[in-house]
């Protein structure tokens, strides 16, 4: 959760998101009235207005982000449903299937390195590992030479609706995303925290984000009973990037409990009988990173090589295990203390402040015993 205003004497407080992207930006008081983000770039015009604090008759400066002087970008195009998905796309032959979606903005201040990366390692993982067809994964890069298979905002939709369209009982569904991510404030207050999560595709600029009620409206919602799907996503702020209804809370030493995030107590954003599962890079309030901290890694997030590794070294892991051992070498792998061994290990984990360092966060449309559930794609 944010933290509210106090309800003490006149403070003054910076709120402020881009006009463009979403992202929050950082204004402190008194500061010039135009912001430049640190994620696109572009900048934000600041209006001062005043507002009452929570629980105080003081006034309190509040930081309303509007347009800058060019002109603001319009509204996200709606999906159409009535499009056809593209020909070249998979065709679907048994009962596996996965979109891979790795965006590296190239030729922007904000490209990513090892996004591509990450793609070409989670398919050798799902076809060595789990028997998924290789023809069956569709993957959606800037390396694709096929227009309809670049990471925009309309083929993500697009490729997403192919992901669930015609499932039936038995199917595994894998969706994985590696890119950056943004927060936005909710209109819709269905959210615990207040902020919408969502995923900036390459034309974000242009087209606008990937919101998270726009996932689970395309790839939650319309699973029917007896299909699995898991979500891999490796972006900032990603923690309950598909709206599902339980996230789970898990400390240091194990212990673990269900946490409710359905805004208003009723059905919330479930599937029509299927399961689904996400596993996250980092909790909603963080920020995603790469391995630069691992000497022995290639360039891929974090998130991917922690993943990668824990379900490598130990096959038919349950869910639990996995998070803790992903967590465990997020946490080894931070800061540049390259002390080796296990004495290494046991001063990084003393020494890191644990809200310094992302933790992956495991997210399900129904509760389970994460301790006995075994990890299967």
């Amino acid at each position: 959760m944010r933290p509210l205003p106090t309800a003490s004497s006149r403070t003054t407080t910076t709120r402020a998101w881009c006009a463009h992207c979403g992202m929050g930006l950082a204004a402190p008081p008194g500061s010039s009235s135009s912001v430049r983000c640190a994620l696109c770039h572009r900048v934000t015009t600041r209006i001062i207005g005043r507002q009452r604090g929570v629980g105080d008759s003081g006034m309190t400066t509040t930081t309303v982000a509007v347009a800058s002087p060019s002109p603001p970008p319009r509204a996200p195009p709606p999906l159409s449903v009535q499009r056809e998905i593209p020909a070249s796309y998979p065709k679907i032959c048994g009962k596996k299937r996965a979109l891979l979606v790795g965006v590296s903005y190239t030729g922007t201040a904000y490209e990513l390195k090892g996004t591509v990366n990450d793609v070409a390692e989670m398919r050798r993982l799902l076809v060595d590992m789990f028997g998924f067809p290789s023809s069956c994964i569709l993957e959606l890069t800037e390396k694709q030479s096929d227009p309809t298979r670049l990471p925009t905002r309309e083929n993500l939709l697009l490729a997403m609706r192919w992901l669930t369209e015609g499932c039936t009982a038995g199917d595994s569904l894998v969706f994985q995303f590696a890119g950056h991510g943004v927060q936005r404030v909710d209109m819709k207050d269905d959210e615990v925290d207040g902020y919408d999560e969502a995923l900036c595709p390459v034309d974000f600029e242009r087209d606008g984000n990937v919101v998270d009620d726009e996932i689970n409206d395309t790839i939650v919602r319309p699973l029917g009973t007896g299909v699995k799907l898991h979500a891999i996503m490796d972006t900032c702020h990603s923690g309950t990037s598909l709206d599902l209804p339980y996230l789970c809370r898990m400390s240091r030493t194990g212990y673990w409990q269900w946490e409710d995030h359905c805004r208003h107590g009723g059905p919330g954003k479930r599937p029509h009988g299927g399961l689904v599962i996400s596993i996250s890079s980092c909790r909603d309030d963080q920020k995603s990173a790469d391995t630069s901290a691992f000497a022995e890694s290639a360039s891929i997030g974090a998130m991917m090589d922690s993943f990668i590794q824990a379900v490598e070294a130990e096959p038919g892991t349950t869910y639990g295990r996995l998070l803790g051992a992903m967590r465990a070498r997020i946490r080894d792998g931070h800061g540049s203390c390259r002390i080796p061994g296990r004495f290494g290990s046991y001063v990084r984990r003393k020494m890191t402040p644990s809200s310094s360092v992302q933790e992956p966060q495991l997210c399900s449309s129904e509760m389970f015993d994460i301790y006995r559930k075994p990890f299967l794609l």
